[in-house]
């Protein structure tokens, strides 16, 4: 299943000026658990899907209170800099709607 059948909230969000993040908060605790167990966050599926380096994955957290994860980056362009596209980091969580739970 594609992460927006089973993810509640997919979203971003400025982490700071310097950092994005990103958070998946799953509707079915199995999900979330499958997910975590599975290891399907991970430094370099981020780092593909954003095309960054694997140390510019700066945390990926689970919550399982709230069948949640949160994965920060770093901005490739700090937040309102020349080249900045996305002030608010509002509208980076694209590329995590193509991942798929298996």
């Amino acid at each position: 299943m594609k992460l927006p059948e089973i993810a509640e909230v997919i979203r971003s969000k400025n982490s700071g000026p310097f950092a994005l993040t990103l958070d998946v908060i799953f509707r079915e605790e199995k999900d979330f658990i499958r997910a975590k167990e599975g290891r399907l966050f991970n430094r370099d599926l981020i780092a593909g899907l954003y095309q960054i380096s694997p140390d510019d994955v700066l945390d990926i957290i689970d919550f399982a209170p709230a069948k949640a994860f949160k994965i920060n980056i770093r901005r490739p362009v700090p937040a309102g800099d020349l080249g900045d596209t996305d002030v608010y980091g509002a509208q980076q969580h694209a590329p995590l709607l193509g991942i798929e739970l298996v």
